[in-house]
């Protein structure tokens, strides 16, 4: 693990993030981060934690429901 480095962007503050880091979280610049708090500590995503609840809830009633969903596919 590498340590990151805060940098003052404006009357911001910005964190610098070396070209592996970017490269394993497969982003480049303009792309959008989410920051989870989660019982270890913070963790840096590209997942959306509204949306991927989201769509777990639309698996489980698909899976509940897949004949349903068959009959209007047809």
């Amino acid at each position: 693990m590498s340590a990151l480095k805060l940098t003052s962007i404006g009357n911001s503050v910005g964190l610098i993030l070396p070209k592996e880091l970017l490269a394993k979280l497969g982003v480049c610049k303009g792309d959008t981060l989410f920051a989870v708090e989660t019982e270890e500590g913070i963790r840096l995503t590209t997942t959306d934690p509204e949306f991927q609840t989201q769509m777990d809830v639309a698996r489980q009633v698909m899976k509940k429901r897949r004949a349903v969903l068959r009959e209007l596919a047809k």
